[in-house]
């Protein structure tokens, strides 16, 4: 399947939630993010994480291929300094030991992992740190997200994305195997509540819709969710169950 999150910048920006505070809490109590680092946030996106990193103080980089969305993260930076830069995780554009973090937000599943991996062991300083990050929508036996999931499966067969519980072990062996130490992972269950039009914008945003169907797909899987919604989740704003998952892997000292 063919995704490119340019096509569907507008919802991205508008409707994806972003990383609760959660996040950034946790990695300041480890110590982890703190002021005056330099961080490059792989993947960046419209910026979401990144953002937490510059309102923590550090020089805050944003990378990512599309330029519509780093286009889309600019106009919601509200005042902050972040650097904007197209580009990929696998060949970083920076100096051999000249960053202090390295996060991945949303994104690792998407990348040639080994490669990402190897290249971030490169660009960290040593004791810098690689942060890998998720936050996903939870499928449960009769949810919104499984009735969602299962319309997407039906309008596009070619989507592998459903049925995720938000637990990512195997991406402590990527980490591990570049060279990392002193891993670590947390999670905490957030709720996210959704109004039906925000859910459907959220959905549109996604992989399996609005990144690799057509325009005129996604219009059609919009009122069949819309449908949807109206029929059997009337309740609105919709709460909506999701995890936030992170691995923390530092570089050797």
């Amino acid at each position: 399947m063919s995704v490119d999150f340019g096509r569907a910048a507008d919802d991205y920006a508008r409707h994806r939630a972003g990383f609760p505070p959660a996040l950034p809490a946790r990695l300041e109590a480890m110590g982890v993010l703190r002021p005056a680092l330099v961080a490059l946030d792989v993947g960046a996106g419209t910026g979401a994480l990144t953002r937490w990193l510059a309102r923590a103080g550090c020089r805050a980089i944003a990378l990512d291929p599309s330029r519509a969305m780093l286009a889309q993260g600019r106009a919601l930076d509200e005042g902050l300094a972040i650097a904007r830069v197209v580009g990929v995780a696998e060949r970083l554009p920076v100096a051999r030991a000249s960053l202090d973090l390295v996060t991945a937000g949303q994104c690792w599943h998407w990348l040639d992992r080994p490669r990402a991996a190897a290249e971030a062991r490169r660009a960290l300083r040593p004791g810098g740190a690689l942060v890998i990050a998720h936050f996903d929508w939870v499928p449960l036996p009769g949810n919104v997200v499984e009735a969602t999931e299962r319309l997407i499966d039906a309008h596009n067969p070619a989507w592998r994305g459903g049925g995720t519980t938000g637990l990512y072990p195997a991406w402590l062996a990527d980490a591990a195997l570049a060279g990392f130490e002193g891993l670590e992972t947390f999670s905490v269950d957030a709720p996210v509540a959704y109004t039906h039009e925000a859910w459907r914008g959220r959905i549109r945003a996604s992989a399996g819709v609005g990144a690799s169907l057509p325009s005129d797909a996604v219009a059609r899987f919009d009122a069949d969710l819309a449908a949807l919604l109206a029929a059997d989740f009337p309740r609105d704003p919709l709460v909506v169950p999701h995890r936030l998952w992170a691995l923390v892997a530092r570089a050797p000292r």
